[in-house]
């Protein structure tokens, strides 16, 4: 899906580790009735199931080896996992290439401009507390105001 107007707000992807390309934007759009997400995703690297955990976590900076200042899954309500405002589906890698379009009311817009985006290493197993179990952080964007 291509939306033809302008996202509310974005975050552009990055990994740091100098054996990894993550690379790639997410896109929010504030809808009425909740928050349009669009992911768009490169350079992922191969781990074995193809998906990889994708969250919006509560920090709000992507510095430092393992993205240590993300801080854990955006979840304002104290929710178990995966009820978190901030869990998000996965990402499904096509020859390390995702794209991926989902609506979410758990949070508005303006709730999570200046949070980070992450990707994990793995897949979210959608139950280990507090955070699925998706491995390492490979990649980070901080969502910004467009």
């Amino acid at each position: 899906m291509q939306y033809s107007r302008r996202p509310n707000a974005r975050a552009i992807i990055k990994s740091r580790e100098p054996y990894l390309n993550v690379r790639g934007e997410v896109l929010f759009y504030q809808e009425r009735d909740g928050v349009l997400v669009t992911a768009k995703i490169t350079g992922l690297p191969q781990n074995g199931s193809g998906f990889y955990g994708f969250h919006i976590h509560e920090g709000n900076d992507c510095n430092g080896k393992g993205f240590p200042d993300t801080g854990s899954h955006y979840n304002p309500n104290d929710l178990p996992h995966p009820s978190h405002a901030g869990d998000l589906p996965p990402l499904l890698s096509n020859h390390g290439s995702a794209y991926m379009t989902v609506k979410t009311d758990r949070f508005r817009l303006r709730d999570v401009i200046g949070r980070t985006v992450v990707i994990h290493a793995g897949p979210d197993d959608f139950h280990t507390q507090p955070s699925g179990d998706a491995g390492e952080k490979i990649a980070c964007g901080v969502i910004r105001a467009v």
